[in-house]
């Protein structure tokens, strides 16, 4: 993504020129789906037990450790492809596959969604530019499970309208996850994040939504960021599951890129987002990917 967009400039991102896939040391275990067009459908349950919750706090914390380094790089002149190289570099130096490498052909260590990108940008010659704003997506497999977390970061002088975009959408995961209750039902979360969003006038994406996630990626349990009346599971202590809201500034209506991967706002208007990995416990939730 080369083009830069900012809100006062009717720029839209472009893709730039992506480098080399990076390659991960031979001893570090890869996820069953590397090397395969898509993964192999989870069969298991999506209450996890006490093993594998204790190594989705070690993916967890290598996942938000990776991120907050690459976060450290963020400034006006940087490219995207630089930030996937230290969150690829640390995950690898800490024995942990960059889960997004090779998941259904992702070319990449961490996706990068700046400005209108809702999600999945891949990283690449775009040179950030003061004023944007940009999502670092991070996910780790070691020890057989993934930790995933995402979050949006300010580049240099950013406008109001966009900064308080990123503060309320962080504040809507937040309340989102203190929702989070055994007995309630998933559609709790989207309820929280939606009714929030709509005091500031934002959209809520629907299309792309929380999952599952312990041994596979994507479990197949779908956590809605809207208050949908289909999402009716009930939240039991010892499930794990994603919660990550992306927030616009205008619709929640989008485009894709040629790529198969990046998601724009169709009316090219910026939009932010946050995750948590979470375990359900008996009166709440813990966080599992905090540095």
């Amino acid at each position: 993504m080369s083009g830069q967009s900012t809100q006062s400039s009717p720029t839209v991102l472009v893709p730039g020129e992506q480098s080399p896939i990076r390659s991960v040391p031979g001893n570090i275990r890869r996820p069953e789906y590397v090397g395969k067009p898509a993964p192999t459908p989870y069969q298991g349950p999506e209450v996890q037990t006490p093993e594998t919750v204790e190594a989705m706090r070690v993916a967890g914390r290598i996942a938000a450790r990776a991120m907050a380094e690459a976060a450290k790089a963020i400034a006006p002149g940087v490219t995207t492809d630089e930030l996937d190289r230290i969150a690829h570099e640390y995950m690898c130096d800490h024995g942990a596959y960059p889960s997004t490498l090779g998941y259904r052909g992702f070319p990449k260590s961490l996706c990068t969604s700046v400005n209108e990108v809702i999600c999945h940008g891949i990283p690449d010659s775009t040179v950030l530019r003061d004023g944007d704003i940009i999502n670092l997506d991070v996910t780790a497999y070691i020890g057989g499970v993934h930790g995933d977390n995402n979050a949006t970061y300010l580049v240099g002088d950013v406008d109001d309208e966009s900064r308080l975009l990123v503060e309320r959408t962080r504040e809507s995961l937040t309340r989102a996850i203190k929702a989070v209750k055994p007995g309630r039902q998933i559609n709790i979360i989207g309820r929280v994040i939606e009714s929030y969003a709509k005091r500031f006038g934002y959209g809520v994406v629907r299309d792309f939504t929380g999952h599952g996630i312990n041994s596979s990626f994507h479990s197949g349990l779908i956590v809605p960021h809207y208050d949908s009346p289909h999402a009716t599971t009930v939240i039991q202590p010892g499930m794990t599951f994603t919660i990550e809201p992306m927030l616009t500034l205008g619709t929640y209506d989008y485009d894709m890129w040629d790529d198969g991967w990046t998601v724009v706002t169709k009316d090219r208007k910026r939009t932010a987002q946050f995750e948590h990995t979470l375990v359900v416990t008996e009166t709440g939730t813990e966080i599992l990917t905090l540095p």
